[in-house]
C-alpha cells in the first residue's frame, strides 16, 4: 500500500525540523505546492528561548512558545502561545487542506496538542486524501499521534545522525511515489 502520510520521529535536536525544511524546499522546487506549518527554534545568545511558527505559504510568522510568554499552558520552562498557534498554525493547515498538493505539519507534539482547533486541523489533514508529511513528538503520548502512527497509510521514519543528511531525498521520494498514483 502507497503511504499517503509520512511522520518524522526522533530524539530532540536530532534535525526532524531539518528533515522535513529541506524535504518541503526540495518538493517546492518540483513545482509542487506545499502548505502547512513549520516551527523554528529561536535563540538569542546562544540560549533556546522559544519556538516559532512560520505558515509555508502565506509567510506569516508567530510564537509558538517563548520563556517570555505571559499566559498560556506551560512545557518546561516555555509557555505555549494559542492565538499565534491558532491564527498562524492552525490556518496554514486549513489552507493546505484546501489548497496545496502536500500538507506538512511541524509539529504535532505537547505544545500544539494543548490547543482542539490545531488538534481538529490536524486530525482533517490526516483524514484527507492529500499526502501529508508530519514530525511528530517522539515521546508524547496522545491519542491523536497514536491513531496517526498506526494508520495503515502511515509510515514512520526515524530521523537519527546517521540518516539524517540523506533523509529529505528519501521522503521526496516517497513522496512523489505516492503523487504519482493519485
Amino acid at each position: 500500500m502507497q503511504k499517503r502520510v509520512l511522520l518524522i520521529t526522533g530524539n530532540p535536536g536530532v534535525g526532524k525540523t531539518t528533515v522535513l525544511t529541506r524535504t518541503v524546499h526540495i518538493l517546492k522546487e518540483k513545482g509542487y505546492i506545499v502548505g502547512g506549518m513549520i516551527s523554528n527554534e529561536a535563540r538569542e545568545d546562544g540560549t533556546r528561548v522559544g519556538f516559532e511558527i512560520l505558515d509555508l505559504n502565506g509567510q506569516k510568522r508567530g510564537w509558538l512558545a517563548h520563556v517570555n510568554q505571559k499566559t498560556g499552558p506551560m512545557v518546561g520552562k516555555y509557555r505555549v502561545n494559542l492565538g499565534d498557534l491558532e491564527a498562524v498554525g492552525v490556518q496554514a493547515i486549513t489552507f493546505a487542506i484546501k489548497n496545496c498538493d502536500i500538507i506538512a505539519i511541524d509539529e504535532i507534539g505537547p505544545m500544539e496538542l494543548f490547543s482542539q482547533k490545531f488538534r481538529d486541523a490536524t486530525r482533517r489533514a490526516l483524514e484527507s486524501p492529500k499526502l501529508v508529511i508530519a514530525v511528530v513528538h517522539g515521546k508524547a503520548q496522545d491519542r491523536l499521534i497514536n491513531n496517526a502512527k498506526n494508520r495503515e497509510d502511515a509510515e514512520t521514519i526515524t530521523v537519527i545522525p546517521e540518516n539524517r543528511d540523506h533523509l529529505s531525498a528519501t521522503m521526496v521520494e516517497k513522496a512523489i511515489q505516492f503523487l504519482k498514483t493519485t
